[in-house]
């Protein structure tokens, strides 16, 4: 997309509020807690529950999320860390003992200490204004009396039919009630889950005081009956997974108890008028702020955003830069990260001269921290199918859904949302995990567990292994930036190993080609396919790059002739972003109009 090219979505504008999401429910109930008298945080808690009922393919309260919180009052950014360890006893040996090389893409031994839940409880006790009766209602409602089911949705359940039929009868009796699959533009129920929050509220309702009620369902949900339900359901079911057995659950209501959501400092970085915020190296989010400091060294600015060098420039960035990601990160509870090196001038400068004008094949970690960068050795490397079943492997995701294997292997995942409030409080979130494909329902809880332990490697050199307690790095990355030195734009997208490429190429047009928030997301997207997936089976397939068909031909037949395996997807195939930002008084949101689903809304 150029500057003054038809738009699909307008750039909302106004005083008083903004909410962008990936679906229009979420939207609109974050903007009801707003005319509420709430506040970015109570809006985005609202906002995320109402995501578990209307996008139960892409989140679910089994999941995790972080946040970037931007408090007005004290003109800080906040990282909400609300991913989940892995359990005591998931370790390398127990994995190994049974059979396996890799943690299963699906089932109970993929599943980590659930964080969404309590970390929206956390940020809603700490930073909200609103009580937990409130910011529930919507979601309850949607459970109780219907939310129209998505076609994603319907085609994610017919997809895993077989399996849920044959294998997880749990899933079945929620998703196929009638013993086939939900249809699209339908309504669906899910009356557990429903119950599940109504006793929270009762669980609340025996504290005195906002703050008192929130952390009473909070210990309902870490200790009390959530936590032994999830206990139960581990220890009793043996039931199928994405490596073609049976399995338990490693997973106690003890891991449950003895985790809980935490506040933690942001990782920055500057870049010209601009600083970034991201979390920390548990997620693949400073893999956004390499890319930016290899991309220093370049003229962006007398690129074409649309042309070949802009995108060869960035894709052979991100190469080096996500090789770092698995070379080093890791949960910095555990292991040595050298974030400040993989930042330095110094690193990059001597990283920047790898890039030539041809495109590389190869993975190449650095060397920092006094050590080479760890690259895995047993996943498949340019792999079409899976070695152990033959099936195709799961591609990256078109539009931040997930592509689904009938055994519920998912790449990709996700939902995001993005807040800003009259009193210049902002909010990017990226609640994901707990899809209905990942794991069989618990069925008195109306939810099923989390697949993220599938992120760690069964490798004990490399920085993200599976260990007790320690968090998988996540691809989940949202995005807060402040301009000028002032509090500025929250943005992100779902998508997987994708989110810090799309979410950089929104921020490079933005912040260099002049292009509003809406532009930057309608403008046409990529993504490389190169590295190793943070995904069961781990692929990687070196060189593809997936473009949209919107892109100039002379754009795809250069990028072809350096040397770039070149995939023309859809038109408007590529990515889910969202952005809000507050300019002075302005308040400004954009949406996605790929896939017709996400949307803003605010006055």
């Amino acid at each position: 997309m150029i500057t003054g090219e038809f738009q699909a979505r307008p750039e909302l504008q106004g005083t008083f509020g903004m909410v962008a999401s990936t679906h229009w429910l979420a939207s609109a109930t974050g903007m009801a807690m707003l005319e509420q008298g709430g506040n970015a945080f109570d809006a985005a808690v609202a906002a995320a529950f109402v995501l578990n009922v209307a996008e139960p393919h892409l989140n679910g309260p089994g999941g995790d999320m972080p946040a970037l919180a931007y408090v007005a009052s004290e003109n800080k950014v906040r990282v909400l860390a609300a991913q989940g360890p892995a359990p005591a006893g998931a370790t390398i040996a127990h994995y190994h003992d049974l059979g396996l090389d890799m943690v299963p893409g699906a089932g109970l031994l993929a599943a980590t200490v659930p964080g969404t839940v309590d970390g929206w409880l956390m940020l809603l006790a700490d930073l909200g204004r609103l009580h937990l009766a409130d910011v529930l209602a919507p979601a309850i409602h949607y459970a109780e009396h219907g939310c129209p089911v998505l076609k994603n949705v319907a085609d994610t359940v017919w997809t895993m039919a077989q399996m849920f039929a044959a294998e997880w009868p749990t899933s079945a009796s929620l998703w196929m009630p009638d013993g086939a699959p939900l249809v699209a533009g339908t309504l669906y129920r899910n009356p557990a889950l429903a119950a599940t929050w109504r006793r929270l509220l009762q669980e609340a309702e025996t504290a005195r005081g906002r703050e008192a009620e929130i952390a009473a369902a909070r210990r309902a949900w870490r200790e009390g009956f959530v936590a032994d339900a999830i206990d139960r359901f581990c220890r009793s079911q043996t039931l199928m997974d994405s490596s073609g057995r049976r399995h338990k659950g490693v997973l106690t209501g003890q891991d449950m108890a003895e985790w809980q959501a935490r506040w933690e400092e942001p990782l920055t970085f500057d870049y010209g008028r601009y600083t970034l915020f991201k979390a920390g190296a548990w997620s693949q989010a400073p893999v956004f702020l390499q890319q930016l400091a290899l991309l220093k060294g370049f003229d962006l600015e007398a690129m074409d955003p649309a042309g070949p060098d802009f995108v060869h420039t960035v894709v052979e960035a991100a190469k080096l830069a996500f090789a770092d990601r698995e070379g080093f990160y890791g949960d910095p509870d555990f292991v040595p990260v050298p974030m400040d090196e993989l930042l330095s001038p110094a690193y990059n400068d001597q990283r920047r001269a790898l890039i030539t004008e041809r495109a590389s094949l190869a993975q190449r970690p650095g060397r920092a921290g006094g050590r080479e960068g760890w690259q895995p050795g047993g996943a498949g490397t340019d792999s079409k199918r899976d070695a152990s079943t033959g099936e195709p492997t799961v591609r990256h995701p078109s539009l931040g859904e997930p592509t689904v294997r009938h055994d519920g292997v998912t790449s990709g995942d996700t939902c995001h949302l993005d807040i800003v409030d009259r009193w210049g409080n902002m909010i990017s979130a990226t609640p994901s995990g707990g899809w209905l494909q990942s794991s069989p329902t618990i069925p008195e809880l109306g939810f099923c567990l989390g697949s993220r332990a599938q992120m760690f490697w069964l490798d004990p050199d490399s920085p993200s292994s599976l260990a007790p307690k320690r968090r998988p790095r996540t691809t989940l990355t949202p995005s807060y930036a402040f301009r000028d030195g002032k509090p500025y734009m929250a943005f992100g997208t779902p998508g997987g190993d994708q989110q810090d490429q799309w979410a950089l190429m929104f921020f490079l047009r933005h912040a260099h080609h002049g292009m509003s928030m809406q532009q930057s997301i309608e403008a046409p997207a990529w993504s490389s396919e190169h590295w190793h997936s943070s995904f069961w089976p781990r692929a990687a397939m070196p060189g593809r790059l997936l473009v949209e068909s919107r892109f100039p031909a002379a754009t795809i037949a250069e990028l072809r002739r350096r040397g770039h395996e070149i995939e023309i997807g859809g038109a408007w195939s590529l990515g889910r972003l969202a952005a809000v930002s507050r300019d002075g008084a302005m308040l400004k949101a954009a949406a996605n109009p790929r896939g017709a689903q996400g949307y803003a809304v605010g006055r």
